[in-house]
């Protein structure tokens, strides 16, 4: 196990994986982690509103979701048990591309920052998928 520094605290990571055309590591514990604190950085900068309180808390749980998932399937009890969590990592990353879409819809000036963030929520889903269904 690994431990990556983090201003305030230690974390502790594990379940690396590697691509084996350039053997480049890919931490998807960090990388989802990342993820969700970036989201909750950006619902910060969203103006509430009627609308858009619904969305921001949808969006972060979406979201965050993601990486509490992927923590749960590295600890999976077995095969079966582990599809079903990344499958459920796959469906939270499909929701929180949704919720992004309509955040840009309801706040129209946040749309480039909207585009970057459902890049890396579609990369990730596809990351999901690609595991889903390598693991039979």
């Amino acid at each position: 196990m690994v431990c990556v520094e983090n201003p305030n605290n230690k974390f502790p990571i594990s379940n690396q994986i590697q691509n084996q055309n350039n053997k480049k590591q890919f931490n998807l514990v960090e990388r989802t982690a990342r993820f969700g604190e970036k989201i909750i950085d950006f619902a910060k900068t969203i103006n509430k509103n009627l609308i858009t309180r619904s969305l921001i808390i949808q969006l972060v749980k979406a979201a965050t979701s993601i990486g509490a998932n992927y923590m749960e399937a590295d600890c999976a009890e077995s095969r079966k048990d582990f599809r079903h969590k990344i499958g459920i990592c796959k469906k939270e990353a499909k929701e929180t591309s949704h919720w992004l879409r309509m955040v840009a819809k309801a706040n129209p000036e946040l749309s480039n920052e909207c585009r970057k963030l459902w890049q890396e929520a579609h990369e990730l889903t596809l990351i999901f998928s690609a595991i889903r269904n390598k693991t039979k």
